[in-house]
């Protein structure tokens, strides 16, 4: 994992570490590095010595992943890197990725063009040969721009079509457009994990240690995290509540984003892509229309229109 705030994300990735048995290993930018010049950073890291490729990973795109079958992709058509692409309806505002349909090879890049050339983009995932790396130096390099059009010259770069959805979840908006799509695809995959009741209205996903109020209308398209308490008579939809959380009695809360260990006071209302940061505090009877609050506040007077709150 490359992350240049590497101290910021320790104890989470512990977390993880013992949740899913494996081990996580830190490379730290000391500057920007750009998509590629991170991979030369930890090269050393990334080869083992069994030639066996290795899965590069956009952190803000989210999809099903099916990095099985892209092992299987990768194997059978013997190239030197693997992309996945994914199916867009207005492709003149992307990198469009000009590719074979029978085989997968890639032919060339075309960054958003005004003719139609295609309708398939870079999704942020690729499995490479080791040997990649020795097209990269260690400096800021892009891997898109830089790297995968001289694979593709020499026609060793291949692109699988992403089966299922895929968003990139960059910007607040997007992140909860993401969290519907990944909740409409764990209803037709893993429905089990999903939470039900009657106080429950379409997809929604509580963590096990979460505790939830009598009284309360949860969904559609809403997650509650780990630690997190929802009192009495609450209302949620379309909204990620993260963990450590405490929601009070009679709180309305849509399409906004809830920072860890944050608190939404007693009938207090937070819509319009409000985003709180970490450890906010917002007060009883306040109203939040689109504000979006740096960790470490607390709101004691209503955000009626859409502002910075620092």
């Amino acid at each position: 994992m490359l992350v240049p705030f590497l101290q910021l994300m320790l104890n989470f990735l512990k977390d993880f570490e013992t949740k899913l048995e494996i081990k996580i290993t830190c490379s730290q930018e000391t500057e920007p590095l750009g998509t590629a010049g991170p991979l030369a950073l930890a090269r050393d890291k990334l080869i083992d010595g069994s030639g066996e490729p290795f899965f590069v990973l956009n952190s803000d795109v989210i999809s099903e992943y099916p990095l099985k079958q892209m092992i299987e992709f990768h194997k059978v058509h013997g190239g030197e890197a693997s992309i996945m692409v994914t199916k867009v309806d207005e492709p003149s505002k992307y990198g469009v990725v000009v590719m074979e349909e029978s085989t997968g090879k890639v032919e060339r890049f075309v960054e958003k063009p005004k003719i139609f050339v295609g309708n398939k983009i870079n999704a942020g995932i690729y499995l490479l040969n080791p040997s990649v790396l020795d097209r990269i130096q260690l400096r800021p390099t892009s891997i898109e721009k830089e790297v995968f059009p001289k694979i593709a010259a020499e026609d060793k770069l291949y692109a699988m079509v992403l089966p299922g959805f895929w968003m990139d979840i960059g910007q607040p908006r997007d992140y909860i457009t993401g969290l519907r799509l990944y909740l409409d695809s764990l209803r037709k995959n893993s429905s089990s994990k999903l939470a039900n009741g009657p106080h429950i209205v379409g997809n929604v996903l509580v963590d096990e240690t979460a505790k939830i109020g009598e009284g309360c209308l949860i969904g559609p398209d809403v997650a509650i995290g780990p630690g997190c308490i929802v009192e009495s008579g609450v209302r949620l939809s379309r909204c990620s509540v993260m963990r450590g959380v405490r929601i009070k009695k009679h709180a309305c809360i849509s399409s906004s984003i809830i920072g860890w260990h944050s608190t939404v006071g007693q009938w207090a209302r937070v819509e319009n892509l409000t985003i709180l940061g970490e450890d906010v505090h917002v007060c009883d009877e306040i109203y939040s229309n689109g504000g979006v609050v740096l960790p470490h506040k607390e709101i004691k007077s209503s955000i009626l229109k859409p502002e910075i709150v620092m």
